[in-house]
């Protein structure tokens, strides 16, 4: 037989083993997950809250605020990319009986026994960044929405930072065709990536909200301007509003709605008084009297009574797809 014809023959005759190998490897662990500190359950009593951070280097006095929050119990970080590196610089801020991160590989993680237990057993849940699409996909509908759910009800606070804030108020930014820009979002507020989603989390004092991250350092209020326009036109709501956080900083939200922020720079509270003039596929915007109070660390601010103190009051107007301010600077 020609050497050519022994080495196709060979290759013919490991077809099968390779297809048996590649059949019988394993598929990924639908989570991992890793912990510091006490495995016991704590069974601490929380106190509620809401740690709405908006991305880059976290700030210790919002996780110290979340810890005094948890009563000193078990703080669990869920995410669905990345590492666990939360749990030993969460650890030693000091106060937390425990750290532990569940990094959700798919959906199916989502009613896995184990990772239900830890989540009814903590005290505080955050929400690490990443991808929104994912925690979408992977929690919505599932028995980790159930838990969520059920963790604010007995008084333990949540978090989120970047994505992870994206998800937690009634409409969010779903990301599932990849990121908006504001340059890309006004001229057309039906573009394929202006995808919104509603009711996935459905927290107390969070109704009725659009949730924005690394606001300021990535021009983001164009596009935010657009996913209210695009709430109210589709009939989500007639009056939407909206908190943007910059980076480095986060919102911290008092079971009674009292806001203040902690961190370097500054957050943002939108409402709308009227809808869209134009909100239609392929054209501008127009979107008038748009009101904004921004605060920093000297601020506060009233969810229920949507007012604020020690910050900074303004108006803006969308016309054509061009934003202006009623103080000329638009943050």
């Amino acid at each position: 037989m020609p050497p050519s014809m022994k080495l196709a023959a060979a290759v013919l005759a490991a077809l099968p083993l390779l297809v048996q190998s590649q059949a019988a490897a394993p598929s990924p662990d639908p989570f991992t997950h890793a912990l510091v500190g006490n495995a016991a359950d704590a069974q601490a009593k929380g106190t509620g809250g809401y740690v709405l951070a908006g991305g880059g280097t976290d700030q210790p006095d919002a996780f110290n605020w979340m810890i005094a929050r948890a009563g000193g119990g078990d703080i669990v970080i869920i995410r669905a990319s990345g590492s666990d590196a939360y749990n030993k610089w969460i650890f030693a801020l000091g106060g937390a009986d425990s750290v532990e991160t569940i990094i959700f590989r798919n959906r199916e993680a989502a009613s896995d026994p184990f990772v239900l237990d830890r989540l009814r057993k903590a005290e505080a849940v955050f929400i690490a960044g990443g991808d929104q699409s994912r925690y979408v996909n992977y929690w919505k509908g599932t028995p980790v929405e159930d838990e969520l759910h059920a963790l604010v009800a007995r008084g333990g606070p949540i978090g989120g930072t970047s994505a992870g804030l994206a998800i937690l108020a009634e409409f969010g930014f779903g990301a599932r065709e990849g990121g908006i820009t504001s340059k890309e979002a006004l001229p057309d507020p039906f573009g394929k990536s202006v995808a919104l989603d509603r009711d996935f989390l459905a927290l107390p004092g969070l109704e009725n909200l659009i949730t924005d991250t690394h606001f300021v350092e990535r021009d983001r209020l164009g596009r935010l301007l657009v996913f209210l326009a695009r709430i109210q036109r589709d009939g989500w709501s007639a009056t939407p509003r909206a908190i943007a956080v910059d980076r480095e900083t986060a919102v911290l939200v008092e079971p009674s709605g009292k806001a203040t922020v902690a961190g370097k720079n500054t957050a943002y509270f939108l409402s709308t008084t009227a809808a869209p003039e134009v909100c239609e596929a392929g054209k501008p915007l127009t979107l008038r009297g748009v009101n904004v109070y921004r605060i920093n660390a000297s601020g506060t601010f009233d969810l229920p009574a949507w007012r604020g103190s020690g910050g900074l009051a303004y108006s803006l107007d969308a016309v054509n797809g061009v934003v202006t301010s009623s103080r000329g600077e638009l943050y």
